[in-house]
């Protein structure tokens, strides 16, 4: 009897520890520090969406001195979460990134300026001192400025620009005349800051057509001609997306699960979670190519990529991972 509960228990373990190695390794490259604004990648994670795809993930945070495009790049993630512009500046130099899912469909950037400052409309620009994040970050920024007309080496004719800490100090302390922002995070930094929605006048990218985009799944071109590595990540995209789904029709328990994974402050977490929800849309990951078009171009008009990009992006991993 010993012997035969003995077995059965080897075999349980045994076949605990086959399952274990049969799950298929994935590191995810986000591009900031554990936020909502990547919650779906949790919430996969923690209601088991990528086990049940045969995926063991590791999610490792990114901040201000890891640039997603350089890690990938290293060996040190499969998959990273990164801005169309930034991955076309880093395909242009070699790095041949490929975007296969946009769970953001939208752009979260706008610019934020006091309502009782000098600008009120775009043609107050001039002359005036505007702040951006860089790292990636400023190339929507200053194709808006191209678009506008505008030299950003400072001059009466021309803006300053400010390269921007990552909270809304610079307008606090009036060192610029507007500060970017996101609309799930700086943005309401500015509100708990004591400012009231009708002190500000904020400049959305998206409302003015000027927007590039955000939030994309992106690995590396050569990995994709390996059948086996195309197949874990349509596993592992239909598996976040599910998660993104689930997050943004459970708002509050989403952001706890940010936090329990070392997100800070609830409160600002939920509100985030609230305000990214906008940005998913139906969480189908599925790239519009009209807005990658728009990015595209607007990255050549500014000289940042030298040659219109060629497979830059494959619709091949969503369309199977949908069905």
């Amino acid at each position: 009897m010993k012997r035969m509960i003995v077995s059965i228990l080897a075999a349980g373990v045994s076949l605990i520890a086959f399952q274990a190695m049969a799950e298929d390794k994935v590191t995810l490259q986000l591009k900031w520090v554990t936020q909502a604004q990547f919650a779906g990648y949790y919430v996969a994670k923690d209601k088991g969406f990528y086990k049940e795809e045969g995926l063991d993930v590791e999610i490792k945070p990114g901040g201000p001195d890891i640039a997603p495009e350089q890690v990938i790049a290293g060996g040190g993630a499969d998959v990273i979460v990164d801005w169309m512009a930034g991955a076309l500046a880093a395909r242009d130099k070699g790095v041949a990134l490929v975007n296969i899912a946009q769970p953001f469909k939208k752009a979260g950037m706008e610019l934020a300026c006091p309502k009782n400052g000098p600008i009120k409309t775009e043609a107050d620009f001039k002359g005036r001192t505007l702040g951006v994040w860089f790292f990636g970050n400023e190339y929507p920024f200053y194709a808006w400025m191209n678009k506008l007309g505008l030299k950003t080496e400072g001059g009466p004719d021309g803006v300053t620009v400010l390269k921007q800490s990552f909270d809304v100090q610079p307008l606090i302390q009036k060192q610029a005349d507007c500060i970017s922002v996101m609309t799930y995070n700086e943005y309401w930094q500015l509100i708990d800051a004591g400012y009231k929605p009708e002190d500000l006048t904020v400049f959305n990218y998206s409302a003015m057509g000027n927007d590039l985009l955000e939030d994309g799944l992106y690995t590396l071109q050569e990995k994709l001609k390996d059948p086996a590595f195309e197949d874990k990540m349509v596993r592992f995209v239909r598996a976040s997306m599910k998660g993104w789904k689930y997050a943004t029709e459970n708002n509050d328990e989403a952001a706890e699960i940010v936090m329990e994974n070392g997100g800070q402050d609830e409160n600002h977490q939920k509100r985030m979670m609230s305000e990214v929800a906008k940005l998913i849309d139906n969480a189908d990951g599925k790239l519009i190519p009209e807005a990658y078009e728009r990015t595209a171009k607007a990255l050549l008009d500014q000289k940042i990529i030298t040659k219109q990009p060629e497979g830059a992006y494959t619709t091949a991993i969503t369309d199977k991972a949908i069905k």
